[in-house]
C-alpha cells in the first residue's frame, strides 16, 4: 500500500536540466550566490514562459528570487522574457499604461475615476491587472462593472475600446493566459512571486508613459529602474492606497519617476489634514453617485484629482505639481457626469 502522502521519486537523471543553472545561481549559499544578470533572467523566464521548465523548478526559482528580494535587471529581465506572452494587436496604441494590481480593502477604489476622467479628456489609458489574488479585496474589474463598464476579454477587444471611449482594461487572464497560471502559485506557495512586480512592467501596447504603484517603498527604486533598463521614456511610482495608483490625499507621496529616460524625484504635499478612516461599507455604488455629482465628498475628489495630477505632471501634460494639480481639478470638474466613458 502507496502512503498517502509519498512522493513519486523521479527517474534518475543523467545529464543537467537547462533550468538548473538559474536556480543555483540563486540558491548556492549565503556566499556563492548572487543575482541574475538581466541577459539571465531574460532567458529564465522565456523557459518558465514556454514550458520548458519543471513545475518544481518554477516553484524553487520564484522563491529564490523573492526571499532575497528582485534586483532591478531581474525584474527587467524577466518583463522581456514574458511579453512575448501577450498578443499586441497591431496599431493598437495608449498614452498611459496603468498597472492596477493590488485590489483595495480600506477605501474605495477611487483610482478608477481617475483614469476615467483621463480618458475622458482624451488620454488613451490602458489599465491592466490582476485579479481576487488576496481574499478581502475589492478589484478592478467590480469596480467598473459598477460603474456600467466592461472589461475587454481580449488584447484586440482592449485596443477597440481604446479607439471608442480612450480607456479599457484587460485583466490578466484575458491578456496573458500564462502569467494567469502561474499567478496562481500564490496559494501553492503561500507568498507572493516576482509575477506581482513584473506584472506591473509589462506595459503591453508599449505607451511611452507608464505608472504604477507599490505597497512598501524599497519597491519604488526596483520599479524605476527597472523600467529604465527597458527604455520606457516616462513613468511614475509611488506608495498608493493599498498599493494601487492611487494618491492618499492626507500623506505626502514622494515619486520616483522617468522623464525622457533620466531618472528623478519629486516629493508632493498633502492635500488635506488628518487622518482618514477605514471604509468599513467599500460600498461600490457610490463611485457611480461621485461621478454624477450626486454624492459630494472632498477627500474622494482630493483623491481622484491628486492621482490625475500625478499622471498629468510625469506624462508631459503639466510642467510643475501646481499646473498638475490645478489642471487635474478642472478636468474632474469638467467631467460629463451624464456618461462613463465605456458605460453600456
Amino acid at each position: 500500500m502507496i502512503h498517502p502522502f509519498a512522493i513519486e521519486r523521479p527517474p534518475p537523471v543523467t545529464q543537467e536540466h537547462p533550468f538548473a543553472p538559474y536556480i543555483r545561481i540563486l540558491g548556492k549559499g549565503p556566499h556563492m550566490s548572487r543575482p541574475l544578470t538581466f541577459e539571465e533572467a531574460v532567458d529564465a523566464a522565456a523557459m518558465v514562459a514556454a514550458g520548458e521548465a519543471d513545475p518544481v523548478q518554477v516553484g524553487a526559482f520564484f522563491c529564490l528570487l523573492r526571499v532575497k528580494t528582485e534586483t532591478p535587471a531581474e525584474i527587467a529581465g524577466m518583463v522581456k522574457g514574458f511579453r512575448p506572452t501577450i498578443a499586441r494587436p497591431q496599431a493598437a496604441r495608449a498614452d498611459i499604461d496603468w498597472a492596477a494590481w493590488a485590489g483595495k480593502s480600506r477605501q474605495l477604489p477611487y483610482y478608477v475615476l481617475a483614469a476615467l476622467t483621463l480618458a475622458q479628456h482624451g488620454v488613451r489609458v490602458l489599465m491592466h491587472g490582476a485579479e481576487g489574488h488576496t481574499d478581502g479585496r475589492v478589484y478592478t474589474n467590480a469596480a467598473l462593472a459598477a460603474l456600467g463598464v466592461p472589461a475587454a476579454a481580449s488584447m484586440d477587444e482592449a485596443a477597440r475600446q481604446l479607439d471608442a471611449v480612450s480607456f479599457a482594461y484587460i485583466p490578466l487572464e484575458a491578456m496573458s493566459p500564462t502569467l494567469h497560471r502561474l499567478m496562481g502559485l500564490r496559494s501553492l506557495l503561500g507568498l507572493r512571486t516576482p509575477l506581482h512586480t513584473v506584472g506591473r512592467l509589462l506595459n503591453p501596447l508599449a505607451a511611452p508613459f507608464a505608472i504604477n504603484a507599490v505597497t512598501h517603498p524599497p519597491y519604488l527604486q526596483v520599479h524605476r529602474d527597472a523600467a529604465q533598463m527597458l527604455g520606457q521614456p516616462g513613468m511614475a511610482c509611488f506608495k498608493g492606497e493599498g498599493g494601487e495608483v492611487e494618491r492618499r490625499p492626507e500623506k505626502p507621496c514622494e515619486v520616483l519617476y522617468l522623464e525622457a529616460c533620466r531618472p528623478g524625484r519629486e516629493d508632493w504635499p498633502a492635500l488635506l489634514a488628518g487622518a482618514r478612516a477605514r471604509d468599513e461599507s467599500m460600498d461600490l455604488g457610490r463611485l457611480k453617485g461621485l461621478w454624477t455629482g450626486e454624492i459630494e465628498d472632498e477627500t474622494a475628489v482630493a483623491t481622484i484629482a491628486g492621482t490625475v495630477a500625478v499622471a498629468l505632471r510625469y506624462s508631459g501634460r503639466a510642467a510643475t505639481i501646481d499646473e498638475a494639480e490645478g489642471r487635474a481639478l478642472a478636468m474632474w470638474r469638467d467631467r460629463v457626469k451624464s456618461r462613463v466613458p465605456g458605460a453600456r
